[in-house]
């Protein structure tokens, strides 16, 4: 079933990218295996699948030990603690949802520590719900300059999460808005390069990718309903 599950996301990812004038592979797909036990994530691993999203650290990290053995890039999809910055930094590829000065600050110090430049995405809040993590419109160029002011961190995009809605086309202008955002923001400051868009999710990555998404976090697609 995963198997299969993934090969009509390819097609669909494939799809949507073609009919929007983009190329597909500018297209990543992350596999969000939170709650996924790791035979699961085998399977995906063995149908082609290499990007895995995980939100808790802990489970992340046993998770990683259990599965050292494959070609895995771990990236961290969750809201993300201070004082966890440092099992984030030793893991992840790519942070997703860095949303403050104080989380950037730690995220240095910790790479800092271990030699390492972290790649992050900084999360904006663009539907202003009180319920998201993400740093307001308004706010981000605040936080796009104390990124450029740690060396150790490397902001490689933004990321949204858009308002539940089963009406796909209802949070089209949540992911234009970022890709707005992103344009205007886009080598203003020195070091900071916004080339990845993480938006889009199992019921409305299609419309994400119509309006530039390059990561589309797809969990329920894949390994079906979480018990």
């Amino acid at each position: 079933m995963i198997t299969q599950n993934i090969a009509s996301i390819r097609e669909r990812i494939k799809r949507s990218a073609l009919l929007a004038g983009r190329r597909p592979e500018e297209v990543r797909l992350v596999a969000v295996s939170k709650t996924m036990p790791a035979d699961r994530i085998r399977e995906a691993v063995a149908a082609g699948l290499r990007i895995f999203g995980e939100n808790y650290i802990q489970e992340a990290r046993d998770k990683a030990s259990a599965l050292s053995d494959l070609p895995i890039e771990w990236h961290f999809i969750g809201h993300l603690q201070t004082n966890k910055a440092k099992y984030a930094v030793r893991q992840f590829t790519l942070i997703h949802s860095v949303d403050s000065e104080r989380l950037i600050a730690e995220i240095d110090r910790e790479a800092q520590k271990v030699g390492k430049i972290q790649d992050i995405l900084i999360q904006v809040n663009i539907a202003g719900e009180d319920t998201k993590s993400g740093v307001e419109p308004d706010e981000l160029y605040t936080l796009l300059e104390t990124a450029a002011a740690h060396p150790r961190v490397r902001v490689v995009g933004l990321m949204t999460m858009p308002p539940y809605s089963e009406e796909p086309e209802v949070v089209r202008p949540v992911f234009r808005a970022l890709k707005t955002l992103a344009e205007r923001y886009a080598g203003v400051i020195p070091g900071t390069d916004l080339r990845e868009l993480s938006m889009g999710m199992s019921g409305d990555f299609e419309v994400a990718i119509s309006e530039g998404a390059t990561l589309v976090r797809i969990g329920t697609a894949i390994f079906g309903e979480r018990s």
